[in-house]
């Protein structure tokens, strides 16, 4: 994953030094590698809580994408709001200082996560002189404060002068700063480049996002039996059923951290395709959509569908808001699926941030599909459900069977995942689809499962 620091700023040269920050041109950006350190083995997986691990499994599993990051050259390293075995990481000297800045001879800059310092003391904010000094102290050289700026300021010019924080540790901060400012060549241009501001939305990015959305996708189900699989759906087809809270929903899709914190529902939200949408540009114009959010059985049994699509899953969210112990799909979600697909041939379709339960409802679907949040581009979607791309994403996490077996990983003598890490269906593009009195004619389809073999698995929490 760190390959995307590369993407951002540049190819490193040959010769750099270890550790230093190295941004190509005006072209490019600074990156930022978060959230240091241990921040995805939080206890429960809960957000901003305890990380408890030993020494070595803490360099062992969370530490290597850090060690790769600097390597790549990235310019900054944001501290996490959780913990380490009870010290908060954001006052965390050993780590920060010790470790990250003179072991690893990381370059750049630290910089503190929103209201990072705050968080220090319970409840935050409770004690902001003692924060300011312990975070400034721990290392971090840039401190993000959003609101209070003018009491951090005031508050940390009485320290410096009162040598309560060493001149030195100020010196060390400015000179990070500056030196990945001087990279960036921040002093020669400080302002943006607007001549790049009609690429954002672009149709060559949006052409990329929606290849990035088609090979994302798993497949987890293919049809009742291996020798009568349902994907890829036909586009021709009489009439057809899309039901779903996610169907339409242009929010959903995106999830949290899209123009808005948390996300939004519905379509005003950004510019994009939703899959119903994409859905109706992919049939055939002589096929029926019929939209129905949440139909009752009697309505799919009574309309005679050839078969059923339907989009479900989470609801945007970021952070804490996201924390949940039992990672169901909200209502009417669950029964939707039963109306839908106790009823007729039907794919699900999940869009959700991470696994949720599904194993209840298995044995009713006939196909299977983990979307996660694919964002603006609703036709990577279509591209391989009606066949014009084969299936070939794989799970990057094991699918649980109930919230009872977490924490699972691969390896532990109690792994009994619904589908294990690695695993996800293919199918090939270019079969017949076509059908006869809404029956499915499926010429070649390939379809076969791919067995992984799992030799170890470092999860990491990288996100640039």
């Amino acid at each position: 994953m760190t390959e995307i620091i590369t993407g951002l700023q540049g190819e490193i040269p040959a010769n750099s030094r270890k550790g230093v920050p190295y941004v190509a041109g005006k072209k490019n950006v600074a990156a930022c590698a978060k959230h240091y350190v241990g921040d995805g083995g939080t206890n429960k997986g809960i957000n901003e809580n305890n990380t408890i691990i030993d020494r070595n499994g803490l360099f062992r599993i969370h530490m290597p994408p850090y060690y790769n990051s600097i390597i790549k050259g990235v310019s900054t390293v944001m501290v996490s709001y959780s913990s380490w075995n009870g010290q908060k990481m954001h006052a965390n000297h050993d780590l920060v200082t010790d470790y990250l800045k003179n072991k690893l001879r990381f370059r750049g800059f630290v910089i503190s996560d929103w209201e990072g310092i705050d968080r220090i003391t319970s409840p935050p904010g409770s004690n902001y002189s003692y924060s300011i000094n312990a975070g400034v102290h721990a290392g971090i050289d840039m401190v993000m404060v959003p609101l209070n700026y003018t009491d951090f300021i005031d508050d940390l010019t009485l320290q410096v002068k009162s040598k309560v924080i060493p001149m030195s540790r100020i010196d060390d901060a400015v000179r990070r700063i500056l030196r990945v400012k001087f990279m960036m060549g921040l002093f020669e241009n400080p302002l943006a480049d607007l001549s790049l501001a009609d690429q954002l939305g672009s149709q060559e990015h949006r052409e990329l996002a929606r290849e990035a959305v088609r090979k994302s996708l798993v497949l987890l189900k293919n049809g009742k039996s291996a020798d009568k699989p349902l994907l890829p759906l036909p586009k021709k087809a009489p009439k057809i059923l899309v039901a779903g809270t996610n169907a339409d929903n242009l929010g959903y899709q995106c999830g949290g951290w899209t123009i808005e914190w948390q996300g939004l529902s519905g379509n005003d939200l950004t510019i994009g395709t939703t899959i119903l949408n994409a859905i109706k540009s992919t049939v055939d114009p002589a096929t029926q959509v019929v939209f129905n959010e949440n139909p009752d059985a009697d309505f799919v049994k009574s309309n005679g569908f050839s078969y059923a699509i339907v989009v479900t899953g989470e609801h945007p969210y970021a952070e804490t808001y996201g924390d949940s112990l039992n990672l169901t799909i909200p209502d009417p979600g669950p029964s939707t699926i039963k109306n839908v697909c106790g009823a007729i041939k039907c794919v699900v379709v999940v869009i959700s941030g991470r696994p949720v339960v599904i194993e209840p409802y298995i044995s009713t679907i006939d196909a299977l599909v983990a979307a996660w949040l694919p964002g603006t581009e609703g036709k990577g979607v279509t591209d391989v459900l009606f066949g014009d791309y084969g299936f070939s994403g794989k799970l990057a996490r094991t699918w649980f069977k109930s919230v009872d077996q977490l924490p699972m990983n691969v390896g532990d003598p109690h792994y009994d995942p619904l589908f294990p890490f690695g695993f996800g269906l293919t199918t090939k593009p270019g079969m017949v689809r076509s059908t006869s009195a809404g029956v499915v004619s499926r010429g070649a389809n390939v379809f076969s499962l791919i067995s992984v073999s799992i030799i170890s698995l470092l999860p990491f929490s990288l996100f640039i």
